[in-house]
Order: C-alpha cells, then structure tokens, then sequence
C-alpha cells in the first residue's frame, strides 16, 4: 500500500495551523506542520494558511523564506491550498495594506467590506454557490455552509473558477481553482462536514 500524499503546512507564525493539520488528515492526507522551506520541496500538497492583518501575513511570508519553494511548487504543477489570508496573499494587492503587494498570482485587488451597510467583520456561517468548474465545489448542495471570519474580500472576476458568496449586496470570491491553485476565503477546518467534503475534493485532485 503507498503512503497517503504528504500535505506541507506553511509555518510562518500566521494562521490556525493544527485544526488545518487535524483537518487535512481527517481526509486521508499525511500533514506536516513546519517552518523549514527546504521541508517543503516534496510535498504533495503545499497549504498557506492564514490569520490577521494582509500586510503583515505578507511581511511574514517573504521573511520566512517560504516564497521561492511556494512558486517552485506551483510552477512544477503541484496542488497548492491558500486559506483565507492565504487566498488573499495570492492577489496584487489589499486595501488592508496598500502599499505591500502580494503575490501577484491572481488578478486583481483585496477590498474592504463597506462599513456603513454591513457589520464588520463577515463573521459566521454562510452559503457558497459555485461558478465555473473547480475541483473543491464538486458535490456541494445551495444549502451547505462554510465558516467565515474576514473584513476584507477578493472581487469577482468573469473567468472565475470556484464558488462566491453574497454578504449583504457584496458579492465576493469564496473559492477558486485555476489549474493546480486553489483556495478558499472560508475556513474548510472550521466548516465541519462540509470543510471536510472540500479537503477530501482536493484530495481526489493530487
């Protein structure tokens, strides 16, 4: 029998590492929790989790010396998960942090959720309605719920592949694949059943 697919947890000081670990393994997938960028280099699965303020997730990252093995890993086409901070870093930019970019991986900008119409943070339970087709959506019912803690979101865009989900008249990027890239702006780990289904989802993609 071969070994379970060995999932790589970024360990940058940022994010809600061991419920993500628990979570992946619940799965099937062997977690590895770390902050050594060279144990990183045979993962199966990379996952950037995330928790806090954009510009010091971002500030983080680039001095844990993680970004090189991350864009190696995608560049040679291996599964990579972004968790909510994690979705965001993969944009150009967030109002959160207007002068640290991101990484650039997705197009277009993070933005701030309109104080005056909605409480703020988006903080609990909501539904996600899938766009396109991505690989973590598949099997999902209108009336699944995910959790979400969040202040800021990433904008639609028309090629989208994944999931959105309307808060108040904000409509915003709550999942999305393109190609091995995939990430979610809620929490899997926290979502119970239905996070679990996501995970097991991009297990079938690896």
């Amino acid at each position: 029998m071969s070994p379970p697919p060995r999932a790589f947890l970024i360990d940058y000081g940022s994010g809600n590492l061991h419920s993500a670990a628990k979570a992946l393994a619940a799965v099937g997938l062997e977690p590895e929790v770390s902050a050594d960028p060279d144990r990183a280099r045979n993962a199966d699965l990379l996952v950037l989790p995330g928790q806090g303020h954009f510009g010091q997730v971002a500030g983080a990252l680039a001095a844990s010396g993680f970004t090189e093995p991350v864009l190696a890993h995608l560049a040679a086409g291996k599964p990579f998960l972004g968790i909510c901070v994690g979705l965001q870093l993969l944009f150009e930019s967030s109002e959160e942090a207007p002068d640290v970019p991101g990484l650039g991986l997705l197009p277009g900008r993070v933005r701030r959720f309109p104080a005056s119409a909605l409480p703020v943070p988006h903080m609990g339970w909501n539904t996600l309605e899938p766009v396109g087709a991505s690989p973590l959506t598949v099997g999902l019912s209108p009336l699944d719920r995910v959790y979400f803690v969040h202040s800021f979101y990433p904008e639609v865009w028309p090629d989208l592949a994944g999931a959105t989900t309307a808060y108040g008249e904000v409509r915003f990027v709550s999942a999305l694949s393109r190609d091995n890239l995939h990430a979610t702006q809620f929490h899997p780990e926290k979502s119970g059943p239905v996070g679990l289904r996501i995970l097991a989802n991009l297990l079938v993609a690896i």
